[in-house]
């Protein structure tokens, strides 16, 4: 295995967690606007160059300005990373914000599955697929991974993957308010299939293909987001099922504004999205909105 030159850009959870990986085996280093330590940044576009691979560990929002920032310093084979699951304000995913900035001829791929940073950074096993237009670019960033326990599969797929990883926060909202109502468990298997089936056809309708659902980035992710104790999403559902709206961050809040605001998809098509728009967006009576919906959707 090669040693790799590597930057991470940004350095929350997930940038520890990737940082950990690799390490070991590649030289890592880490680029933050404003250093933990108050120090002041060298310039992104010196630190980006000569570097065989650039991880954007930053929300989506940003990155067509990061990557612009850095396009002319990039050497022609680094391949830029990004595990953003949100939208920018004119309504794209990452992997198309990356297009956009640095033209679909430069190295670009996402990553996205159910890899939570806190099972990563513990060495426990985590799945994902790498998007990209050029399998020797996916390739690139699978070597980066080999012999970790994060394990990788590779898509040509990046519609539907990036879809697919965008939404699957909205929906696991969903489960967390379930959950926080105490609905039962038969409600988390109608809101499997449910989500499941609203997902999938939006990713195609937006241009995905018909497999990316079904897969590490859809299916996969989402069940992870929308069950686990320690995912952030579901955390927020449970908190607004008890009534607290103070603290409603997070890249599928987010994904909603810029929903609301680009109008990429017709919320009106999917009742289950529609829901979780209007409990997040309104103080309604959330239990009585669970009724209501659930009769309109089995109306005989």
């Amino acid at each position: 295995m090669t040693r790799k030159r590597v930057l991470l850009i940004g350095y929350g959870e997930m940038g520890h967690a990737l940082s950990h990986l690799m390490n070991p085996r590649h030289d890592v280093s880490i680029w933050q606007r404003k250093p933990a330590d108050g120090s002041s940044p060298v310039p992104l576009a010196e630190a980006v160059r000569d570097k065989d691979a650039v991880f954007f560990c930053v929300p989506t929002a940003p990155i067509f300005n990061i990557a612009r920032e850095i396009e002319a310093s990039l050497s022609g084979h680094t391949v830029c990373v990004s595990i953003g699951k949100g939208l920018d304000k004119s309504g794209r995913p990452a992997f198309r914000a990356l297009a956009d900035a640095l033209g679909d001829e430069r190295p670009h791929v996402v990553i996205y599955g159910p890899m939570i940073a806190e099972e990563l950074s513990a060495d426990r096993p985590g799945f994902a697929q790498v998007g990209s237009s050029n399998p020797a670019w996916s390739a690139t960033v699978t070597e980066l991974f080999a012999g970790t326990r994060l394990y990788l599969s590779t898509s040509g797929d990046t519609t539907g993957l990036s879809w697919c990883a965008v939404l699957k926060n909205v929906y696991a909202i969903a489960f967390g308010v379930a959950d926080g109502l105490a609905l039962g468990d038969n409600v988390r298997g109608y809101l499997a299939t449910a989500s499941l089936s609203e997902l999938a056809e939006i990713a195609v309708a937006l241009g995905g293909g018909p497999e990316a659902p079904y897969g590490l980035a859809g299916l996969g992710d989402m069940m992870t987001t929308a069950t686990s104790p320690d995912s952030h999403h579901h955390g927020l559902g449970m908190m607004l099922a008890r009534g607290d709206r103070s603290q409603l961050t997070g890249e599928g809040i987010h994904t909603l504004q810029m929903v609301r605001q680009s109008g990429v998809i017709d919320i009106s098509r999917y009742p289950l999205f529609g829901l979780v728009a209007e409990i997040v967006e309104s103080d309604v009576d959330i239990r009585a909105r669970w009724q209501q919906y659930f009769e309109a959707r089995f109306a005989p």
